[in-house]
């Protein structure tokens, strides 16, 4: 019988140029003298590897380590061996995963993290990255931690290193089926639909202004949108279909959906923009849930009034829970993600809010933010790395595509 003793234990840590065969030489090695291998964790960055194994030696621990030397020199790799380290004593509760991604990712801002993780009274277990381009992202997974508190205290430092962090409960919480909820323009797609409709009757300049003030939260939103759908009327409903095909959808919305659609979770948009643009949207990407305004057409010209109850802030949020409950998903396991102060409700409902390059009274008030130009990088605060996006679009024959992001010339 092997000891389970912290006495009795060996931590061994191997480091050197990483080459196939190492690891079945040390654990052949290590089979022939009966080790119980307690832990044991393997990476390797670029050619370097660092593995680090926790051992039972049994009656002879000494003979365990000196096998582990030799077979280091053997190999042509560094062996440090530690007696008696026992098991690691990681919290049992408080864990979290911390995600920060950065365009690019400062050192000073990762030592910004990390200091407010210690100074958290919280421990850092493992580091691994989720993306190197276009934005570099990295995942903490964070033991003894308040996650509440601590995603409060990250948020306020990533707004001054200018990083994005999230912060999100570990274990079966994070794991399956979500509701994805995303606002329209200027979220899902780069314009805002009302003013491409204005610019057909010479408003634009007059419509763009109150669409700025009321995404500020300056205006209540259901006065500014007949306002400026007032400025509409006597437009051809023909234009519609001209403004539809001139859609721009954000950089990563497809690659977004096509995930969340292989993971088997539900999404929705909700829009305070129309309908009539936003549903074709929908169904040609296979989205679940739509919910905007109506325009009233009659003669088939645009009144330049809504047609049923107007799509703001609250109505989003309700949205969100009705989908939910449609899902069967307790709230906890919804996503919101918006950029304007229509949004605020929905992304405080939201399990995970996410406020995406967005004005900065919506910054201030969600969970956490997105400020690079690619929707897709929401994968990687749900923990998604993007190899396995990549791998799973190879498979179905999509091609991957690597965007040329140029590297800054000096971090700001």
């Amino acid at each position: 019988m092997v000891s389970e003793r912290p006495e009795d234990t060996l931590r061994v840590t191997l480091t050197g140029t990483d080459r196939p065969g190492i690891t079945a030489a040390l654990f052949a090695a290590l089979a022939a003298h009966d080790a119980l291998v307690l832990d044991v964790e393997q990476i390797v960055v670029r050619d370097h590897l660092t593995l680090s194994l926790l051992l039972a030696g049994g009656e002879h621990p000494k003979r365990l380590a000196a096998v582990a030397r030799q077979i280091g020199e053997d190999l042509g790799v560094r062996v440090r061996v530690r007696s008696g380290a026992g098991d690691s004593q990681q919290s049992p509760t408080g864990r979290a995963h911390v995600v920060v991604l950065g365009h690019p990712l400062a050192a000073r801002a990762m030592a910004a993290v990390a200091e407010r993780i210690a100074a958290h009274g919280a421990n850092i277990d493992r580091i691994r990255r989720l993306s190197r381009y276009p934005v570099t992202t990295v995942e903490l997974d964070v033991s003894g931690a308040d996650v509440a508190r601590l995603r409060t205290e990250l948020a306020a430092l990533a707004a001054a290193w200018g990083v994005d962090v999230a912060v999100a409960p570990a274990g079966l919480a994070r794991m399956g089926a979500r509701l994805v909820v995303m606002d329209v323009d200027s979220t899902f797609i780069q314009q805002e639909v009302i003013e491409l409709l204005a610019a057909r009757c010479g408003n634009e300049q007059e419509v763009a202004a109150v669409t700025e003030r009321a995404m500020r939260g300056e205006l209540d939103f259901a006065e500014s949108l007949r306002a400026r759908v007032s400025l509409l009327a006597g437009l051809d409903v023909a234009v519609l279909d001209e403004v539809r095909h001139e859609i721009v959808l954000t950089p990563g919305a497809r690659t977004l959906v096509r995930t969340l659609k292989r993971l088997g979770d539900t999404i929705a948009l909700v829009s305070g923009g129309f309908q009539e643009i936003v549903e074709p949207i929908a169904h040609d990407l296979g989205i679940d849930h739509v919910l905007a305004n109506r325009l009233e057409v009659r003669d088939g010209r645009l009144t330049g009034r809504v047609s049923g109850p107007i799509v703001d802030r609250a109505g989003k949020a309700d949205a969100l829970r009705r989908f939910a409950a449609e899902a069967g998903l307790p709230l906890s396991r919804t996503v919101a993600v918006g950029d304007g102060a229509n949004d605020l409700d929905m992304l405080a409902a939201a399990g995970l809010g996410i406020a995406f390059n967005a004005k900065p009274v919506v910054r201030a008030a969600a969970d956490t933010s997105v400020n690079v130009p690619y929707l897709d990088a929401v994968l990687y605060l749900l923990g998604i790395p993007r190899e396995d996006v990549e791998q799973a679009d190879a498979l179905d024959g999509i091609p991957v595509l690597t965007p040329e992001v140029p590297w800054p010339s000096a971090l700001a």
